[in-house]
């Protein structure tokens, strides 16, 4: 579905995820300009490469596997925008910079991870292979991603579901509770795309825009909610089924939802919805 859009996500978009995560060791050494801003952004899935981990297409609305060397998988469940990347050519035309990402899109996300305290880059715990992570099949117009936007009113819950029961995994969390939002979310992506560097834990996103051919799609996973006392806790296994849930805040509360996911009859009205299996290998 989205093979050809380039992907990346946002490090650190949510207080206390991190801490939560045990990964906030992992980004003492990024420097940041205000305690609320993410530390940095990183790739999941980089298009018209050929070899590496990145080039493998990890996305599924229906599917986890896990690793087969990992026994500490979380759910980490987020909002994505779908995105178009503009770019424009430095005036030698052997270059080109991102000038501005437009959102068109947005649904429920799986950033689903392998707990890997100090890895050398981020995305040496996101992308481990086909079906890897998780996007729902049912997106969502954006209309004007600006305060006022329909965005505004939605809301992220997740759950986590074994043996016939079903228990939430991150608290219920308004979409505009991230740190940043809006125009100074993409601001500050469009800024990390052109100048982030190799340094620590953060890779050169320049560099992999041009490995792939310079996409003009992408989809942005932009953070995950902080995890429930149970979410913290508990790893994904085989026979777990994996629920993200994007709704509007207008018309459901949580209580609701959770009703909603336990009784398995969540909907495509008014929201987005990620179900996913957690499948052997």
């Amino acid at each position: 579905m989205f093979n050809q859009y380039v992907g990346f996500g946002v490090a650190g978009n949510f207080a206390g995820h991190l801490e939560q995560a045990g990964e906030a060791a992992d980004f003492i050494a990024v420097e940041v300009k205000e305690t609320a801003q993410p530390k940095a952004i990183f790739p999941f899935y980089l298009p018209n490469i050929e070899t590496g981990p990145l080039a493998v297409y990890p996305l599924s609305s229906a599917v986890i596997i896990p690793p087969n060397d990992a026994d500490n998988l979380q759910i980490e469940p987020e909002v994505a925008l779908i995105c178009d990347v503009i770019y424009s050519t430095s005036a030698d035309g052997t270059t080109k910079i991102v000038t501005a990402l437009i959102p068109r899109q947005f649904g429920a996300y799986n950033d689903c991870s392998i707990r890997k305290p100090h890895a050398k880059k981020i995305s040496e715990k996101k992308n481990w292979g086909v079906n890897s992570k998780g996007i729902s099949d049912h997106l969502i117009a954006i209309d004007n991603f600006a305060p006022g936007g329909i965005l505004d009113s939605y809301r992220i819950a997740s759950f986590h579901c074994r043996d016939g029961e079903t228990h939430r995994y991150g608290e219920d969390s308004a979409v505009v509770g991230y740190s940043y939002f809006h125009d100074i979310l993409l601001d500050w992506i469009v800024e990390r795309m052109n100048h982030q560097q190799d340094i620590g834990p953060t890779e050169n996103i320049a560099q992999l825009l041009e490995q792939s051919h310079y996409p003009t799609q992408a989809v942005i996973s932009i953070g995950a909610t902080r995890y429930t006392p149970y979410g913290e806790t508990h790893f994904l296994q085989a026979g777990d089924s994996s629920i993200v849930v994007v709704y509007d805040g207008r018309r459901y509360n949580a209580s609701e939802i959770m009703q909603m996911a336990t009784n398995n009859d969540l909907t495509d009205d008014g929201m987005s919805v990620l179900i996913q299996q957690v499948n052997a290998l």
